[in-house]
């Protein structure tokens, strides 16, 4: 079976094909003041969606420069860099205070503890859990590369309290649900419902319970039960601005 290389390498690889570039610009780099002064914000990025690297992009195209950054990924770049993690085990969490989970694969339990456990002690979480994802692929089912149909994370939903739940006699098509001052486009959407038993995490729904705000510990989750928001085929006006909404609402508050 072909091994894939994981995002840690294809940016190792990343890094030295640039590297010749960095020491011819050494002697002109800003002060280190200036430097610290335009240091932008780190956000973890964990996902099974091309935001990062593209559907169609490889080793050798993303070396060559030949992968164009899609919408999404240029929006989340606009005030911060995002970088994208392999795991949420704790060593990878460390350092960061904002993390994005866009349609992720299901976690194993320690990633749920240790997950978990950085909400608690402080982190930021931007949650798109879609349980129908409708966003093409090229990638036929079974391969690595193509995005998870259904997103598993009932482990760490129930440690907040919470369920995620599809209504299976809703209308297909996109439409739009306002939250907070913008209009979030959906199709065949889940929605959030509290557990039976008292939760952990004080949540409060909104949106059709298309939204979750989750004040864990002392951090906090804004939880979305759909991803079409992040569709790169649809590079719309009305997408950008709700995305650009979500991330200042839980980012940049």
């Amino acid at each position: 079976m072909l091994q894939l290389p994981s995002s840690k390498t294809i940016a190792a690889l990343l890094s030295l094909a640039l590297a010749g570039c960095s020491v011819q610009s050494a002697q002109s780099d800003p002060p280190e003041e200036a430097r610290q002064d335009t240091a932008r914000t780190e956000i973890g990025l964990f996902t099974t969606l091309p935001i990062y690297w593209g559907e169609g992009g490889d080793i050798a195209s993303v070396l060559n420069g030949q992968v164009e950054d899609g919408w999404v990924r240029q929006a989340l770049e606009q005030n911060s860099e995002i970088l994208p993690l392999d795991t949420l085990e704790a060593e990878a969490l460390n350092g960061f205070d904002q993390v994005l989970l866009a349609q992720p694969r299901p976690l194993a339990p320690s990633e749920n503890v240790a997950f978990d456990n950085w909400l608690r002690e402080g982190g930021q979480a931007l949650i798109f859990a879609d349980p129908v994802l409708t966003q093409h692929s090229d990638h036929p089912l079974g391969d690595p590369r193509r995005p998870h149909d259904m997103v598993v994370i009932s482990p760490i939903l129930a440690r907040w309290g919470l369920d995620l739940v599809f209504n299976e006699e809703q209308p297909s098509g996109e439409r739009f649900v306002p939250s907070k001052g913008s209009n979030l486009p959906v199709e065949l959407a889940g929605h959030f419902e509290p557990l039976d038993e008292a939760g952990y995490a004080d949540c409060d729904l909104s949106a059709e319970g298309l939204v979750a705000d989750c004040k864990i510990g002392e951090g906090r989750a804004l939880l979305i039960a759909d991803a079409a928001l992040l569709d790169d085929h649809h590079p719309d006006a009305a997408r950008k601005s709700a995305l650009v909404s979500l991330i200042d609402r839980i980012f940049h508050r």
